[in-house]
């Protein structure tokens, strides 16, 4: 009998298990969802605002935790992120209604808005707090229930941070279980998470084995490929501007923003001057022998070395035994060719930026495309430019779908230095095989159902003015029965006795099974 279960099975790993508890937290955020799709706009708005608040109130706190427990960043610019995601974003969709139904009387169209229902989100390691307040917050614009699953590396940050997001939720009269986290993420239960059928669409932010999960989830999934983003620097810029621009960006928060700049390309016949411009806003340019050094420290058999992100530049300097000055911001390495036999081309998530010179504009062209097939394609580029020819030749031969001009990569093709949509989930389109190409907002999360009334004149349209679901006032609150292991404190899902019954039923015959033979 001893042989026959020498495997010992933790009972909360077992397939049914992990099911069981993806059940009842997905059940709960459907409940959630049932109910705050009754809601209306001046509701739906007050919960958006008070959520907006509370974000912005606690970035400070939040940015100094996040680089505590993950090691890397800049907590001043990730307080300016955190605080970016809050009333900005906010304000930013504050004038469209993902709530009222459209009315179209000349074409004889009414669209009635159909949240997604539960949304199961991922968060990256690098930008965890900003991104956990923009997906709650577009979560909650368009009506949807959202459970959240940390990095393991900012996981404690990311904890305490939507609960106090779901506090204000709730306060501000959104329904309980609205808003959840998991306390104890594991790839098997966040891979329960994605494939249950209570799950109405994953939305991943992470690298792209996360993203490749999700859409092998068999759930609808929005998800982000790698950047990788080249900027281009021709004869006609103001390269002084340029120059400041790309450092600036390329250190804000020590380059963890997939968006920032990673390869800088220019014209043999403006190097020297862009060379100049950069050593003027504080980048160190390599020499042959250092940038050796930086590629053996950055890259290595098992690809990007991890213990450098976010990392600022004096440290990464210091790891490879290059002498820069303090206040040295990035570190600049000229390569001779781009492509897969030169790694420093590839992403890299500190502030390293590889420098190209090309003889002619249609080779640097080549060059950008080029960065973007060896990764990061569909996400983003940079050009500075004063010829609009130059510009709209670039933009339209870079396979990426943002294309920032004379404007930091980094936040504006975030939508924070540009009037693009501000986001922390870039869409990477058919370039980058995702679905999404735009900055994902609340559009995204939201489907219409069209009444198409007969085209034929003779047939009258119906008056809708005014129809539109009303906010029936108190609601009831989802039950709480303290399980173990739930998602944010204070709001913990019921389990009936007929769903727990069921869990001890599935584990048990899952246990028999592991027992025969």
């Amino acid at each position: 009998m001893k042989s026959q279960i020498r495997t010992l099975v933790d009972i909360s790993d077992t397939p049914a298990a992990l099911q069981g508890q993806a059940d009842i937290v997905l059940g709960r955020a459907r409940w959630a969802a049932a109910v705050f799709r009754r809601y209306g706009k001046p509701e739906t708005d007050g919960i958006v605002d008070a959520v907006a608040a509370a974000a912005h109130n606690y970035a400070q706190h939040y940015a100094d935790w996040a680089v505590k427990e993950t090691g890397f960043g800049v907590a001043a610019h990730k307080k300016i992120k955190n605080e970016l995601t809050a009333h900005p974003l906010a304000e930013f969709y504050g004038e469209d209604d993902f709530v009222n139904a459209r009315v179209d009387e000349r074409r004889k169209v009414v669209e009635i808005p159909r949240p997604a229902g539960v949304i199961f989100a991922l968060l990256p390691s690098t930008n965890p707090i900003a991104t956990l307040n923009c997906k709650i917050i577009l979560a909650l614009m368009t009506r949807n229930a959202i459970v959240i699953s940390p990095h393991p590396a900012a996981k404690a940050c990311c904890i305490d941070a939507a609960n106090k997001l779901a506090a204000a939720a709730v306060s501000a009269g959104a329904p309980h279980g609205v808003v959840q986290i998991l306390d104890a993420p594991t790839i098997p239960l966040v891979e329960a998470f994605m494939a249950s059928p209570k799950t109405n669409v994953i939305l991943a932010t992470g690298g792209a084995p996360m993203v490749r999960a999700a859409y092998s989830s068999s759930n609808p999934a929005i998800g982000v490929g790698p950047g990788n983003a080249p900027a281009l620097v021709d004869a006609s810029a103001d390269i002084s501007k340029a120059a400041k621009r790309i450092v600036d960006s390329k250190s804000f928060d020590n380059s963890v923003l997939c968006t920032s700049e990673s390869v800088l390309i220019t014209l043999l016949e403006v190097q020297r001057q862009v060379e100049q411009a950069l050593k003027s806003s504080h980048a160190h340019l390599c020499n042959a022998e250092e940038v050796g050094r930086l590629r053996r420290l950055l890259f290595h058999e098992r690809g990007f070395n991890v213990e450098c992100i976010g990392r600022n530049a004096v440290w990464v300097a210091r790891e490879c035994g290059i002498s820069v000055n303090q206040n040295t911001k990035v570190l600049v390495a000229p390569v001779a060719r781009i492509g897969v036999e030169e790694p420093l081309t590839r992403e890299k998530l500190c502030p390293v930026l590889a420098l190209y010179a090309a003889v002619n504009i249609d080779q640097a062209i080549d060059q950008a495309k080029a960065v973007l097939r060896l990764t990061g394609a569909g996400h983003s580029a940079a050009i500075h430019s004063l010829d609009e020819r130059v510009a709209m030749r670039y933009a339209s031969c870079v396979e990426a779908y943002r294309v920032v001009v004379n404007a930091p990569c980094s936040q504006g093709a975030a939508g924070f230095a540009t009037n693009l949509a501000p986001t922390f989930t870039i869409g990477t389109g058919y370039f980058g095989r995702s679905t999404v190409s735009e900055n994902v907002g609340p559009q995204h999360l939201v489907h219409w159902t069209k009444m198409a009334y007969n085209a034929d004149d003779a047939e009258e349209f119906g008056d809708y003015s005014g129809l539109n679901p009303a906010f029936d006032g108190p609601l009831p609150q989802a039950p709480s029965d303290g399980v173990p292991g739930s998602p944010v404190a204070g709001c913990s899902p019921a389990i009936d006795s007929a769903t727990r019954e069921q869990l001890r039923r599935l584990i048990a015959e899952e246990l028999r099974d592991l027992m025969k033979g």
